[in-house]
């Protein structure tokens, strides 16, 4: 039974509610750069397409297949990307990244919305859909750049 009320607090109605109105869903028309990240151990996929105009996000599209759990952290992104710089973004999934691997704190803010994912600490196995649209916008990002964000 304990695991069953892991499950529910993970799947909390904040998340599903993410999950049902994630910001920018579809694809932009003719985007300065376009990344697709899969997670290969669930199959979750996440497809940006953006622009950027003075090293900021100005247009922005995602195409979100996951679980509630990417679909939350692609929502929570979406509602703060525009504006952003690759700095901002890398820094934001390193700290997402973190606190889910590392019990780190939660990400700074405009990113702290992500506070709402820390139960799926505990499910390693969901990390990788929770982080893919942030790597893939970063992914994107340094592909104008011209840089390598690892």
């Amino acid at each position: 039974m304990p695991e069953n009320a892991e499950l529910i607090k993970l799947y909390s109605a904040r998340i599903l509610a993410l999950a049902s109105e994630i910001p920018h869903n579809g694809r932009l028309e003719a985007p300065q750069a376009s990344v697709k990240r899969r997670a290969p151990l669930c199959g979750s996929t996440v497809t940006v397409d953006l622009d950027l105009q003075d090293g900021r996000v100005t247009r922005f599209a995602q195409d979100v297949k996951a679980c509630a759990l990417g679909q939350a952290s692609a929502a929570l992104l979406g509602q703060v990307v525009l504006g952003r710089s690759l700095a901002q973004l890398t820094q934001a999934r390193d700290q997402l990244r973190a606190m889910l691997r590392d019990d780190g704190p939660v990400p700074d803010a405009p990113f702290d919305g992500f506070e709402v994912l820390t139960p799926a600490r505990e499910y390693r196995n969901r990390h990788a859909s929770i982080l893919l649209a942030l790597e893939a916008t970063t992914d994107a990002c340094a592909q104008l750049a011209g840089e390598n964000t690892g």
